[in-house]
């Protein structure tokens, strides 16, 4: 969603830089850089971890867009490198199959500005935000079918799920899903976690 022209320009006209995930939401950029020759480019860094019931591979492929104009600046407001993501993980129970997930980025930032190592750790950063948030966000409340459109109305709804998300985790709630149906079979269980009552 924040993959914008606009918000590229809002960010390098404040001094500042990006590093924006592409997604289906951006199909002509999407393409255009899936299209770019990853094998030839070749991996850059890669980075091994177990933990949490799985094994994990995690690679990454960086390309400099400056000797490709279309692809560059041109493109895609003050964009220096695109960025391919490979994750490949296995459960660590008998018989797990690999998943594989590819995910592909563009940044303002230069090689001399961030080495693809220092790149891989940012974006595995902002899969974890977005594995706390707004996975929950879009799972449990179910933000991306919402009707209301109009005025204030989804700024006010987004801050209203924040807010409910907030308060079940200060409460030290681990799975918002489980507590969510928890406060629904009692309209004081939501009342009680705000200490209103």
């Amino acid at each position: 969603m924040h993959t914008q022209r606009a918000h590229a320009d809002y960010l390098h006209r404040r001094g500042g830089h990006y590093l924006m995930t592409i997604k289906a939401n951006q199909p002509t950029l999407l393409a255009r850089v899936r299209a770019l020759p990853w094998t030839q480019i070749g991996v850059a860094d890669r980075q091994r971890g177990r933990g949490h019931g799985r094994v994990e591979t995690r690679t990454i492929s960086v390309v400099s867009l400056h000797p490709c104009p279309d692809l560059g600046a041109e493109f895609f407001p003050h964009a220096s490198q695109a960025i391919k993501l490979v994750r490949r993980r296995r459960p660590l129970r008998p018989g797990g199959k690999w998943r594989t997930e590819t995910a592909y980025a563009i940044t303002s930032l230069t090689s001399t500005d961030a080495d693809p190592g220092l790149l891989a750790r940012w974006i595995r950063g902002h899969w974890s935000i977005e594995n706390r948030l707004h996975w929950v966000r879009d799972v449990c409340f179910d933000e991306d079918r919402a009707t209301a459109h109009t005025g204030h109305a989804p700024q006010v709804m987004s801050a209203l799920r924040n807010l409910a998300i907030t308060a079940l985790r200060l409460h030290g709630v681990s799975n918002i899903a489980a507590a969510l149906r928890h406060h629904a079979r009692d309209p004081h269980r939501p009342l009680t976690t705000y200490k209103i009552i």
